[in-house]
């Protein structure tokens, strides 16, 4: 009878063993859900060049300040010619409300007489709205940016009579 009773042993510790295998390899799964949604791109283009329009320097020069608004104020011997001016613009679009940051140039921009190479510089940028990060939303999914400036003026000798021309970057971050 020992050798029947040890046999039931057995056969009960391998059911067991075999239940208990069964039980650690039970597995659940789940199925999960991905979602994207891609926006309008955000763009940002010139409208309008900042021009600060026809000047003569006088005998010591000075500044020509020109606002967002298109105004020009002169300081120094600077005389202002007749014709146009303005500042930039750049029209704004993208995902409707969202906020954007203006980046405005921190150096000064240089503008170079293609003619003789003298140059002259810009500085003082200024911006409609302001500059304040993260401070302008985009309503209806556009906005219209101005930009002024001001432009630093030397004399007849160190600024010549001729078109200056040159180029910058503004940068608009969306948040």
């Amino acid at each position: 009878m020992k050798k029947g009773y040890w046999f039931y042993i057995f056969i009960l510790l391998a059911c067991t063993c075999v239940n208990l295998q069964a039980q650690k390899f039970q597995q659940a799964s789940a199925t999960g859900h991905i979602t994207a949604e891609i926006i309008d791109n955000f763009t940002a283009i010139e409208t309008s060049q900042m021009n600060f329009g026809p000047f003569a320097p006088g005998s010591y020069g000075g500044q020509i300040i020109l606002t967002p608004e298109s105004t020009v104020s002169v300081i120094g011997s600077v005389i202002k010619g007749i014709g146009s001016y303005n500042a930039a613009s750049f029209f704004i679009s993208g995902d409707n409300s969202t906020t954007f940051s203006i980046t405005l140039p921190e150096s000064p921009v240089t503008l170079v007489n293609a003619i003789n190479a003298k140059t002259i510089k810009v500085s003082n940028w200024v911006s409609l709205p302001s500059s304040t990060p993260g401070a302008e939303i985009l309503r209806s999914g556009n906005k219209t940016v101005y930009v002024g400036a001001t432009l630093e003026v030397g004399t007849l000798e160190n600024n010549p009579v001729g078109i200056y021309e040159g180029s910058y970057t503004i940068m608009f971050d969306f948040n």
